[in-house]
């Protein structure tokens, strides 16, 4: 129990007892302002590193490392349902943070750290955030720093370690292993990290494309509901929260009144839709061209894939080149939320991804990539449009940036919007309503909820 004391504690600290959150951002506007970034358009031939193999139809580098891109088509139910370039990086990354408690106060260590597809350079991250390239040392740089913690994480005591999925749009079957856990033994701070509670890091999501999404994944995984509340224990809990409807949905609901329907949807989905992938040369892609600049679609598309010559100072290694996917425009993730029975309630669906870890996830009510049709809204989505253009019901609204290290400016609008009760009577297939103590449930389970509920879930206020 003691641990989520602890943590409800640092939800609801926003200054800290290290840095306030004021010296917090001059941090982060000092780096800004003194680090060196050069980023630019390339060919695929000024690279030594990357080329583009016709004979297989695929995007590789010389050491068959880090990832490659490749054509993928989706069936379901013997129809085709669509095709596109996709990242192909099976390997599983660390997503870690180390927390300590300091003055009576658990605080996390994050990064100040800058990836080349950034919109603004620096952006909060985890402790540590390396893929198995990184820390087995393919591209020879340095190992990351702190990663001995998480290499011998047996030693401490582990908060949270669960492996999850990335960005089933973008990557087929791509997970990292997302951890939290207390080292209290002493250690070097070095200049990029600072120590936050996780109030002032929830205060800092407020900001546009401020706190990264490797950041705000491990977040949603703070466990809740895996340990024992008393009654008393309780009465104490209740006095850190503003928003009374969230504690009764975290520490009196019960998740078995939604789980048997969510895992009867998502199994149903596994079992009975025949789902067939098919890994494709990119030049046998219909609507897609190749060429030396990159990856386009003749058509409407979420994204393209572009070459880039990068120079970052104060990086493993500083000057390198590599493809990253770039937005078409911003996409839209959404919460609907309700107050039933003095509980908070969220709206989350089913949701199938052509590069899902097994078929399907949960996600949130709204899942809109820039080639979101108006004229396509079901019921949900028309009542989150007229409530999200009136300005109604608002509780979280801001634009952040999906991972830098694999896609170039990709932000999306993170919002969430209470409603009445009454005004979403009827909903369509696949939707239910369920609390706080459910999804928190189902975050200690791996594959269950998407990245982009997850990241929601991260900016719930206390």
């Amino acid at each position: 129990m003691d641990i989520i004391t602890k943590m409800v504690k640092s939800w609801a600290d926003e200054e800290g007892k290290v840095n306030t959150t004021a010296e917090l951002l001059g941090w982060i506007k000092e780096l800004n302002e003194t680090t060196f970034v050069n980023i630019k358009e390339c060919s695929i031939n000024d690279s030594t590193f990357w080329f583009y193999d016709d004979y297989n139809g695929e995007v590789i580098n010389r050491k068959r490392s880090f990832f490659s891109i490749k054509g993928m088509r989706r069936f379901e139910d013997g129809e085709f349902k669509g095709e596109q370039p996709i990242i192909i990086q099976p390997e599983i990354g660390y997503l870690g943070i180390i927390c300590r408690e300091i003055d009576g106060v658990l605080h996390f260590l994050m990064q100040a750290k800058i990836e080349p597809g950034n919109v603004n350079c620096v952006q909060i991250s985890p402790t540590i955030q390396a893929t198995k390239s990184n820390f087995t040392r393919a591209h020879g740089g340095k190992l990351p720093t702190y990663f001995e913690f998480f290499e011998h994480s047996e030693r401490y005591e582990v908060i949270y370690d669960q492996i999850q999925s990335e960005q089933a749009t973008r990557f087929y079957k791509k997970r990292n292993r997302n951890m939290l856990m207390i080292v209290n033994e002493e250690f070097e701070i070095y200049p990029n990290f600072r120590w936050m509670t996780l109030g002032q890091i929830k205060k800092l999501m407020e900001i546009d494309n401020l706190v990264n999404m490797d950041t705000r994944t491990v977040l949603s995984g703070i466990p809740f509901v895996t340990y024992a509340v008393s009654a008393d224990e309780k009465k104490e809990l209740l006095k850190y929260f503003k928003n009374t409807p969230l504690f009764y949905s975290i520490f009196d609901a019960n998740p078995q009144d939604s789980l048997p329907w969510i895992y009867q949807k998502l199994n149903n989905y596994k079992m009975f839709k025949d789902i067939k992938l098919a890994t494709v040369p990119l030049n046998q892609l219909v609507d897609w061209k190749i060429d030396e600049y990159g990856i386009t679609c003749r058509k409407q598309a979420d994204f393209m894939v572009r070459y880039y010559d990068i120079e970052i100072s104060g990086r493993e290694v500083q000057h390198w080149s590599q493809p990253l996917f770039k937005a078409i425009d911003m996409a839209t993730f959404g919460l609907l939320s309700k107050v039933n029975e003095g509980k908070r309630q969220y709206l989350v669906k089913i949701k199938p991804e052509i590069g899902s870890f097994d078929k399907a996830e949960v996600g949130p009510s709204i899942q809109w990539e820039p080639s979101h049709y108006l004229y396509n809204d079901n019921e949900v989505e028309k009542l989150f449009r007229k409530k999200y253009e009136n300005r109604q019901g608002i509780m979280v609204d801001v634009v952040l940036s999906e991972e830098g290290g694999r896609f170039y400016h990709e932000q999306n609008n993170n919002v969430i919007i209470e409603i009445d009760e009454k005004e979403l009577s009827n909903l369509p297939d696949d939707y239910i309503w369920v609390d706080y103590a459910t999804l928190n449930y189902l975050v200690q389970i791996n594959n269950c909820l998407n990245i982009q509920l997850r990241n929601l879930l991260s900016l719930i206020k206390i």
